[in-house]
């Protein structure tokens, strides 16, 4: 079975071993593809970092999730998972102070947390909120971007925006026509050679 992993950026690990140096909301810390009937679930592991506070209303959003299936989105694998929604828009929700590249032909997947206040403090152990995944139509990725606004400990709103990957429509292979073309040819060969027929038969009758 295909299972493919996409290491997170860089500077997520470097948030991770510096303690009391990470204060950057929620964070996807890895994304793995997996199939799934036909289609193909990408899941994000999300943690929130040492200076942290998660608060009813913060969010994280990920952007431009080409081939989304409608009703696929899920939240798991922590015991703050019940306390998240999910919506789906093409433009936004975006926090205030950060510019991802927000296609709006595409969707973008939100998750609101709903649940009591988290306050990491200067505990330098992140605290994992769990699984979130959804099904895509492909299995291609790429990369786009992931956004989050949550508190901090100097009771600061804190908005970040980070790298992440999502799925993209596979590419036609190259020198395959387009159906249309195809069609056209299936038409017009059939005619090009009656066509080629009819000239031959006028020069033999004018000779």
């Amino acid at each position: 079975m295909m299972r493919k992993w996409i290491s997170a950026a860089v500077a997520i690990t470097v948030l991770m071993l510096v303690p009391g140096k990470s204060e950057a909301g929620l964070l996807p810390y890895q994304v793995s593809v997996t199939p799934d009937a036909g289609m193909y679930r990408f899941t994000y592991a999300i943690y929130l970092p040492t200076n942290s506070v998660l608060r009813p209303g913060d969010y994280f959003t990920i952007y431009n999730f080409d081939g989304f299936v409608p009703g696929t989105a899920v939240a798991n694998g922590s015991v703050y998972s019940a306390n998240w929604s999910f919506s789906s828009s093409n433009v936004g929700p975006t926090p205030i102070g950060v510019l991802p590249d927000d296609n709006p032909a595409i969707p973008n997947l939100t998750w609101t947390y709903n649940g009591p206040v988290i306050n990491v403090g200067d505990d330098p152990t992140a605290v994992g909120m769990g699984n979130f995944w959804a099904i895509s139509q492909y299995p291609d990725t790429t990369q786009s971007w992931f956004t989050a606004s949550t508190g901090s400990t100097t009771a600061a709103t804190d908005n970040n925006i980070i790298p992440t990957t999502v799925p993209v429509p596979t590419a036609p292979p190259p020198g395959v026509p387009e159906p249309a073309t195809l069609l056209l040819a299936g038409i017009g060969f059939p005619l090009l050679a009656a066509f080629r027929r009819r000239k031959i038969v006028e020069c033999e009758q004018q000779h």
